[in-house]
């Protein structure tokens, strides 16, 4: 019996609330979308339980794994780019690109996500698999539910719960396995070494894709997932779904009765009523029906249709990726238009080429030091007895490299300043300070000027340079006096 994502029906006056759950039992299929369901699990689900293993040589003292996400580290690795924690707005840019690359494949081809890339949809087709090896296609799943457990239909039930446990197992190990050395948490994992955190996270994500993808399947999508809701609001007539074309399929009636009224001059549909397009689909849906919440958009029906047509020698794509507007077109004796360039995927795209375009820039144009100046509150200025007057601030500077790094600190906007660095490397107030690999350094930095500035507040600028290869960073503040009134 299969997990349900519904409550226990709520009764009022006689009329239930909540559709009583049936499970589904998808048949197996072939034709063009499953292949290209295949290649996509086979492709998604190779990246995402090997990448962890790919390594990548940053140098000396930096870990060596492509993508790493570094919480003691406080720093997110993917291949050559680096992402410290002040730098999350990349991440959001990440975000913003993917919901807009999301908006752009909803206008263009309706769910295609959900139908192809939802880890939901990944996954339930690989524990459908398991399952279908283990337990036979759809006829004999169906009998061996309705009929008595014997020793060997219990003995197959055991294999497959065994086989979507390891999977279940292997799909939490890969995910803890981004954040932190990959082979070396592997042999921990076996030795009983690894930290308890570790044992948590793939006990939780063993049993949550055990269970979404073992026994709640299509109730994920029908119930669970918001985005049925969203992209609903989001679609338009002219982006492609998959489609019943009524106008060819309608009247509908067996194949043998479809010949003997043609041959009578009457109107005979090619849908012959089989029902293999809803005994494929993973959720249960009849396409013939209209549009669903519950399709998904993966194309299985088409290729059983096709396959169908074929054996009747019947022209394919009955059901197909298409629209109702082509439909009407059609029936009225006009040929069906295409408008995938349309104002709506016209700007998702130059959105989306915007915010790739800043990102890249950002990430080209960054250094790998920054630093930061925060001026004394109390007091704000203090007056010399020559009739200078001197400024303190406090200095953070940031080391991005993994090693050792020498500094130079200037400050721009005055005439003729004098600066003096605590904790320098020198003696005598030399500004050249190091700082040490992936650290933070935090200096005290003291700034007089012989003559007060006209104003009670100038702007002023902190310069550092790396003394090797002259790269610098900046931040500004202002250097406070006692103004032309004194």
């Amino acid at each position: 019996m299969s997990i349900s994502a519904k409550v226990e029906d709520v009764e009022d006056g006689g009329h239930s609330f909540y559709e009583k759950h049936q499970k589904i039992y998808p048949q197996s299929v072939h034709g063009t979308f499953r292949r290209i369901k295949w290649a996509v699990l086979i492709v998604t689900l190779g990246i995402y339980y090997f990448t962890p293993f790919i390594r990548w040589d940053r140098g000396p003292g930096a870990p060596d794994q492509a993508v790493l996400i570094d919480l003691p580290g406080r720093r997110f690795y993917f291949f050559f780019i680096e992402i410290w924690p002040q730098e999350i707005y990349y991440v959001t840019g990440l975000l913003i690109l993917a919901a807009l690359v999301l908006f752009l494949m909803n206008a263009v081809a309706g769910r295609v996500w959900c139908g192809y890339l939802c880890p939901q949809t990944v996954w339930t087709d690989l524990f459908l698999t398991i399952e279908r090896w283990t337990e036979g296609d759809r006829r004999e799943r169906i009998h061996n539910d309705a009929g008595k457990l014997t020793p060997q239909l219990a003995a197959r039930k055991a294999v497959k719960h065994t086989l979507w446990l390891l999977t279940a197992w292997w799909t939490g190990g890969a995910w803890v396995l981004y954040f932190s050395d990959a082979p070396t948490l592997v042999y921990d994992l076996a030795t009983l070494q690894a930290p308890f955190v570790a044992y948590l996270w793939i006990g939780i994500l063993t049993f949550t894709t055990y269970a979404l993808a073992g026994h709640m399947r299509e109730q994920v999508c029908l119930y669970m997932c918001p985005w049925p809701r969203i992209q609903a609001a989001l679609t338009d007539e002219d982006a492609f779904n998959v489609t019943y074309r009524y106008d060819r399929g309608e009247p509908r009636m067996s194949a043998k009765k479809s010949v003997a009224a043609r041959a009578r001059g009457e109107a005979a549909g090619d849908c012959v009523d089989c029902y293999q397009c809803v005994a494929v689909c993973p959720t249960g849906v009849d396409i013939r029906n209209g549009p669903s919440l519950g399709c998904i958009q993966c194309g299985l029906c088409i290729d059983a249709c096709d396959t169908v047509m074929e054996r009747l020698d019947r022209p394919h794509r009955l059901i197909a990726y298409d629209t109702d507007i082509n439909i009407h077109r059609r029936m009225d004796g006009e040929k069906p238009v295409t408008r995938v360039m349309r104002p709506r995927t016209l700007l998702y795209s130059v959105m989306i080429l915007l915010v790739g375009a800043v990102m890249v820039w950002s990430l080209s144009a960054r250094t790998l030091s920054d630093v930061n100046v925060i001026h004394d509150r109390n007091p704000e200025f203090v007056m010399l007895s020559d009739g200078g007057v001197r400024n303190a601030y406090t200095v953070r500077i940031l080391n991005k490299h993994h090693t050792p790094r020498n500094f130079t600190i200037a400050v721009e906007g005055l005439t003729d300043p004098n600066v003096e660095v605590t904790a320098s490397n020198a003696d005598g107030g030399d500004q050249a300070v190091t700082v040490g690999g992936d650290q933070t350094r935090e200096l005290r930095v003291v700034v007089s000027v012989a003559r007060p500035p006209p104003d009670a507040s100038v702007p002023v600028t902190f310069v550092i340079t790396d003394t090797a290869d002259g790269e610098t960073a900046t931040a500004t503040d202002n250097f406070r006096g006692p103004g032309a009134g004194r």
